[in-house]
Formats: structure tokens, sequence, C-alpha cells
């Protein structure tokens, strides 16, 4: 790592920060099983599409832990890059809940639908480049044509990749509105995660390129992300393990734009019934029914902490009380855990 680097994103499209090396990238090992380091700045990052359930809960406490344990801070970022999805009371119920847990923070909260000059500075950046071009795949042509990558994510077979001038002129024509991707080369990015272990990815074969900028012209969250963290000093990342396959995209944006990487961390899922993901849109282990069920703050955050492995009883407790027993060795190499 050098002694100091240049970023050129974040404030305004004329502003360039220089970083100094955050200790946090001279990564040693502890007893309590995730790096250390003199700062570490972790994050919560909802988006504003419904109310929490015990997933994101989950991940917020871990997030916390992880950094309180370590002298650190938390910053809270609403994600709410898809307007259309986002509502104004969910982002008041949000910070409304996690101040209720006890899950504080020390700076924000951030929005994203403020960040679009950022986003822009970075995109342009890209695109002067030569590195992204527009894609003009529907979503039942990815489907068609893209093969399945380790479970859920589809490789996108670079279909548009190659368009001539006037190939792209006439899908134009025909009213087709363009998404923007990043070429990605035949390279292998790896990094080792804190929790699920050492990581590798080929861009070209296990992801494809991927988007940078939506049809609509919003920004993708793969872009928005990583301009975000690095604007905000975030180091250490913790979620949930469905990213991880994204964490190399973000690490190549990361190269690209000279931006630092974080610590990743990526948690084993909470899942109902036949291994099916919590969801918002299926009211899964809802705060609302939480309170009723437990009762009391402080149980719900007893009993998430003892069932996932964050504490060894599911007796109630305050995340300040938590740090105390606080490790991530119970997760190490799991990818799900059931929710009871």
């Amino acid at each position: 790592m050098p002694a100091a680097f240049v970023v050129g994103i974040v404030v305004s499209r004329l502003e360039y920060l220089e970083y100094k090396p955050n200790p946090v990238f001279a990564l040693r090992g502890n007893e309590r099983g995730y790096a250390v380091s003199e700062k570490v700045v972790g994050r919560f990052a909802p988006s504003p599409t419904g109310r929490m359930h015990a997933g994101n809960i989950y991940a917020a406490l871990t997030a916390w832990l992880v950094a309180k344990s370590q002298g650190g801070e938390i910053v809270l970022r609403i994600e709410d890059l898809d307007r259309e999805r986002s509502k104004s009371e969910y982002i008041d119920a949000v910070q409304q809940d996690f101040e209720m847990l006890g899950l504080t923070w020390d700076r924000g909260p951030f929005f994203q639908h403020d960040r679009d000059e950022a986003y822009a500075a970075a995109f342009d950046s890209l695109k002067e480049r030569g590195l992204i071009y527009p894609c003009y795949c529907t979503r039942a042509d990815l489907h068609a044509a893209s093969a399945p990558h380790r479970g859920e994510k589809l490789v996108y077979p670079g279909t548009c990749r190659l368009l001539s001038a006037e190939e792209r002129a006439a899908k134009e024509a025909s009213g087709r509105r363009p998404a923007m991707r990043l070429r990605t080369p035949d390279e292998d990015i790896s990094f080792h995660d804190s929790i699920q272990g050492d990581y590798s990815q080929n861009l070209e074969r296990d992801c494809g390129d991927f988007l940078v900028r939506r049809s609509d012209q919003a920004f993708a969250y793969q872009l928005a992300v990583v301009v975000d963290d690095a604007a905000q000093g975030v180091n250490s990342v913790v979620r949930g393990v469905d990213l991880l396959c994204s964490t190399p995209q973000q690490i190549y944006l990361q190269n690209l734009l000279g931006l630092p990487h974080p610590v990743y961390g990526h948690i084993p899922l909470l899942v109902a019934e036949r291994d099916r993901r919590l969801s918002k849109r299926d009211r899964d282990a809802s705060l609302d029914a939480f309170l009723v069920r437990f009762g009391s703050p402080e149980a719900i955050i007893g009993h998430i902490a003892g069932i996932v492995g964050l504490a060894p009883t599911t007796e109630p407790a305050t995340p300040e009380q938590l740090l105390s027993c606080f490790s991530l060795k119970n997760l190490h190499g799991r990818i799900q855990i059931a929710w009871i």
C-alpha cells in the first residue's frame, strides 16, 4: 500500500481527496477472529423499502459489535437508489428501530439520493477509459442467454459487448433504452473474508460484464456502494453471505477508481422453513411481531444473538452488554442458520 494515494471521487466532480493509509489495511488477526486496526469504521446500510426483519437486525448487530469491540465507529447510510420502492415512512422507521434496539451510530444518516454527482464522476472516469458500453438486453433476454453462477447469480454472456455502431443505432431506433455495463477481464479477484475465509472469483467466467448504470439512468448498486464506502471512510463491511459473490466486482471497481479495500465479513443467512430466505416482502420475523413475542428490545437482541452464536445464551441483553462475550468464531464457514 503506498504511503498516500489520491482518490478522485466523493464530494464533487472537481474535488480530489488525499487518503492516507488506514491501519485497517495492515491486518493482523486476534483472538476474536477478525481483523483489528486503530480505527474501524463500519456501517448500517438499510434500504427503506419495508420494516426490518430478523436478518436485518442480525446483520446490523454484527456490524455494530465488530466496530464497537475495536473502539470503532458506525456510519448510517440509507441506500435509497431504488427511488420507486423507497418510502419516506420507512426512512424514519428504520432510524427509530435502530435507536430502540440500542444500535447507535456515530455519523449520518447519509442518503444515496444526494450522491448522484459523486456517482457520475466515477461513472465518467470509467467511460472516458472505454471501460463501459451500452447493453440493450431485457430481463427476459438475460435469463434466456445467461448461464447460472453458483446458485442464484446469472453470468452475463457479453451479448451487447461487440455490437457495431449500426446495430446499436437500430436497437435505439426501436425504442430500447440501454443500461451501461463495465467490461470485465479474464482475471481472478481473491480476498480473505473474515467469516467465510478465502474466496476467489474469475470476473469474466463467474460474473461477466456487470451493470454500473441501469436503463432508467439510476446508478447501479455496485458502483454506488464502492463510491460511498470510500467517501464515508468505511473500512469494515459486514453483510449477508448472499452478497459474497458481489465482493470481487466491488474490489475490481475499487482498483479501477483507486479506492481502498474494506475488510469484508459475510455472515450466514437466517432462513425460514425449507431454507427460504427471510424477506421484508413476506413480513418474516418483523420487528413489530418481535415486540409482541418477546416484549422488549433487549429480549429481541438477546434472542437473535443467542441463536446465531454471537452470545452463549438467548437471555435479554443490550448490544453494549454483548461486547464482553462477542466473537465471530461461531459464524466461521457457515452459510445459513435456521430462524426459530
